[in-house]
């Protein structure tokens, strides 16, 4: 199961990184607050992420 959902979660982080530069472009997000908007997402989703593995994992 590791063997799949691994190359799966690497692949919802970067479409949503895209997704996350695109709404800095469409709100006009300035440049300086642009990294504090990435790292908080990718933080966000990573946690989403290892939880719902550990919850497949256990279950």
């Amino acid at each position: 199961m590791t063997v799949y959902f691994i190359p799966l979660a690497v692949i919802i982080l970067f479409l949503i990184n895209q997704l996350t530069s695109r709404l800095c472009a469409q709100r006009e997000i300035p440049e300086e607050k642009q990294p504090g908007v990435f790292r908080t997402i990718n933080v966000l989703i990573t946690i989403l992420l290892i939880t719902s593995y550990f919850e497949v994992l256990f279950t």
